[in-house]
């Protein structure tokens, strides 16, 4: 039994199914998802490659840069700025963005993340340094707004939208921090001496306002005292005068009995003032009962007699 030798045309169709078979692999193209590839033929862009399954002319096309369009984190290194009042901060910030136009991206800029970089770098330096250094330590919020949108607007014409720009870090020297705590130290006493003094301030006018209310209604009190005192005298008097009307009105009318109460009434009274005075002393007076009724009886023969001799 013979060697098989292939024939020449046997060969040539071998050949001409593995070249098919090559080309039909090296023309279709599979691209991943949020990628999207650039097609350069004879080393000119021509067309972009969406996420999927692609075909290209093999020999003729082939792949270029290869961009992802998924939204990238970049890390901005730390460097020294000098503020507006010529204050040293170390600052540092990390920076958002996202390819929307994939040609742009690939051929406008060489090493993009490389450009970003050191255009968020020069940006920073050019803002932290037109502001003083108590404003870029309380203002962080602006200084991430005017960055985002200077880089935002520089960065356009390479086809990538930035999306946030967050300043992560500000470290001024160890010197400028101690003094920065001294002040804030003062500050913070100043306050509170503030406050003690305003608390005492409220305290005396709050107890000075008190003391004027008492005087108030203690004086008050002391009128409406003197008031009723007046009243009750004035009523006493006028009682007295009443009786001593009735007792001249009952005299004159020829009853001397009227008399009796009230002359037995004023040596009652003399005789309670004799006795609660300070300087008591021995005194002989007709204490007696008895003798009160006896010289109540001989006021009344008087007052009895007068009114006769009146009538004879």
């Amino acid at each position: 039994m013979g060697e098989f030798a292939p024939s020449p045309f046997l060969i040539f169709v071998i050949a001409v199914v593995v070249l098919a078979v090559f080309l039909i692999l090296a023309g279709v193209k599979t691209v991943p998802q949020a990628t999207q590839w650039m097609i350069e033929r004879f080393g000119r862009y021509t067309r972009s490659l969406s996420p999927g399954l692609n075909l290209i002319i093999p020999m003729i096309d082939r792949i270029g840069v290869k961009v992802s369009m998924r939204e990238t984190v970049l890390d901005i290194p730390a460097q020294d700025v000098i503020t507006f009042d010529n204050a040293t901060v170390t600052a540092d910030g990390v920076t958002f963005f996202q390819v929307v136009d994939a040609p742009k991206a690939a051929y406008e800029v060489d090493d993009l993340e490389r450009a970003i970089t050191n255009l968020c770098m020069t940006n920073i330096r050019s803002v932290i340094g037109s502001m003083s250094l108590d404003d870029v330590l309380s203002k962080r919020d602006d200084i991430n707004d005017r960055l985002l949108r200077v880089i935002d607007a520089a960065t356009n014409p390479w086809g990538i939208k930035v999306t946030r720009i967050e300043i992560k870090d500000l470290s001024p020297p160890t010197d400028l921090v101690n003094a920065m705590a001294g002040q804030m130290k003062a500050e913070r006493e100043k306050r509170a001496e503030i406050l003690t003094a305003e608390g005492a301030k409220q305290a005396a006018i709050l107890r000075a306002e008190g003391m004027k209310q008492a005087a108030i209604l203690e004086a008050e009190g002391r009128r409406e005292a003197a008031y009723r005192d007046a009243e009750a005298r004035e009523r006493e008097a006028q009682a007295e005068a009443k009786a001593t009307q009735d007792v001249s009105a009952a005299i004159a009318a020829g009853r001397p009995e009227a008399i009796n109460y009230f002359v037995a009434q004023r040596y009652v009274d003399a005789l309670g003032q004799i006795a609660s005075a300070p300087n008591q002393k021995v005194i002989m007076l007709p204490l007696e009962a008895a003798s009160v009724l006896g010289s109540v009886a001989g006021v009344a023969e008087i007052a009895k007699a007068a009114f006769a001799d009146r009538k004879g």
